[in-house]
């Protein structure tokens, strides 16, 4: 049988365990030399390898380095955000597979989020239209949890470690002073609040701050926001509170697109010569998507207003995709063994998949198994956080959403250290 080569790339925001799956399709890449040649890797995704970037990652890593690249956050490749035409006609396409051709590439593998499944959509649906062989399969990455037909992401544990042992030590910075306070921390989560739910792993008992956590798939009231926080300072004198950037009000407006003259009409006052809008319209990247940030400054604006305590607001930002100090050993392996598990997919036939994962909830103990589910069906749909793991008051988190999530946080990550750093791997 003539062996084909394996494609890889990465694409989307990066995480601290996307390496890991890159390490998976790697190694399976080698120890399946009966059918696979050597295993290439895209520098920028899909966009690098359309201008001819790419590289021998079977010949130029070397089994401590594939270890080093197992625990190294972000994406040893480079990551892009290109939005493949809608039009399968367009010229590109015939140009792509004209590159896949000549490296004679068998297999295809993107790592990605839902923008990511949407490319593999695309590309597995021409290839069947002009009869490639060429198998095409989506591995799930995302920090934000949000691919449908998967019970969780690589990339959301990590970032909920850390989102949940970075608002604990926040938590415990803010305790120490006598006098009343407001600390609210932005967290990632345009639609879907998953990282911010993850804020309430942060209580170490019941009852313990963040007091309070609001996700986007509740409608948000900067009134109702006032009243909880009087309710909190009833009962302490720092007040905690975790937000997803999404979050927006009840017409749909995004709180960090709030102007001069909403939030001030929100604060009962009025404005004299308002120079800007009702509202200031977030930008947009290359797939349509708001690049929302910004609500815990208006939060923080508003508090301080209203209460007339200490306010300081966090924005978490990146840190909560990068950090590999902080990254879930469970996390780690389950990224590394949905790559492994793609390569089996594609050697056995699969094509216009995505790796899924499936947790049986009849097992006592967390148990999970790999699937493949129709990446057609996975690619422009979003999962957000079920209502019902929603308390009825709109401000925090059931213990049914505990009880998922905690199991992914599990296990501890000791990268190799240089002068007390973590020495990752970084491409040069």
């Amino acid at each position: 049988m003539l062996k084909k080569n394996v494609l890889v790339g990465q694409s989307g925001g990066p995480t601290a365990v996307i390496n890991a799956s890159l390490c998976g399709v790697i190694q399976q890449g080698i120890a399946r030399e009966d059918r696979i040649g050597t295993v290439y890797g895209m520098i920028h995704g899909i966009e690098g390898f359309l201008e001819g970037w790419y590289m021998d990652l079977k010949a130029e890593l070397s089994l401590e380095e594939l270890e080093r690249l197992r625990v190294t956050p972000a994406a040893y490749l480079g990551s892009c955000r290109y939005k493949l035409p809608e039009d399968l006609a367009a010229e590109v396409y015939p140009l792509l597979f004209t590159k896949l051709e000549k490296l004679n590439i068998g297999f295809f593998f993107y790592i990605g989020g839902n923008d990511s499944m949407d490319t593999v959509s695309k590309l597995s649906r021409y290839g069947q239209k002009i009869g490639s062989d060429i198998r095409f399969v989506g591995i799930p990455k995302t920090i934000d949890n949000d691919l449908i037909l998967t019970d969780h992401t690589p990339g959301f544990g990590s970032a909920a470690k850390y989102a949940a042992a970075t608002v604990r030590e926040i938590v415990l910075d803010s305790s120490v002073y006598r006098q009343k306070s407001i600390t609210i921390i932005e967290l990632m989560g345009r639609h879907a609040g998953w990282l911010t739910a993850a804020s309430v792993l942060a209580r170490q008992e019941k009852g313990d701050n963040p007091a309070l956590i609001y996700l986007p798939e509740r409608p948000f009231s900067l009134e109702q926001f006032a009243c909880d926080v009087e309710k909190e300072f009833q009962r302490r004198r720092s007040v905690v509170v975790c937000v997803s950037e999404g979050i927006a009000d009840s017409e749909g407006v995004f709180l960090c697109e709030y102007g001069e003259e909403k939030l001030a009409a929100c604060m009962g006052k009025e404005r004299a010569a308002v120079k800007d809008s009702q509202k200031e319209e977030a930008l947009l990247d290359n797939f349509g998507h708001k690049m929302l940030t910004g609500c815990g400054k208006v939060l923080e604006r508003f508090a301080r207003e209203r209460f007339g305590v200490k306010v300081r607001s966090i924005e978490l930002n990146v840190s909560q995709r990068c950090s590999g100090m902080l990254a879930s050993m469970t996390d780690i392996e389950e990224a590394q063994k949905a790559g492994q598990v793609g390569v089996d997919f594609a050697l056995n036939g699969e094509t216009g998949i995505m790796v899924a994962f499936v947790r049986d909830n009849q097992k006592e103990g967390y148990d999970l198994a790999f699937a493949s589910v129709d990446v057609d069906q996975v690619c422009n749909q979003e999962k957000t956080v079920p209502l019902s793991w929603i308390s009825e008051s709109g401000n925090d988190l059931t213990h049914e959403f505990v009880d998922y999530a905690l199991p992914l946080i599990q296990g501890a990550v000791f990268p190799p250290l240089m002068d007390g750093l973590p020495e990752y791997l970084i491409r040069r």
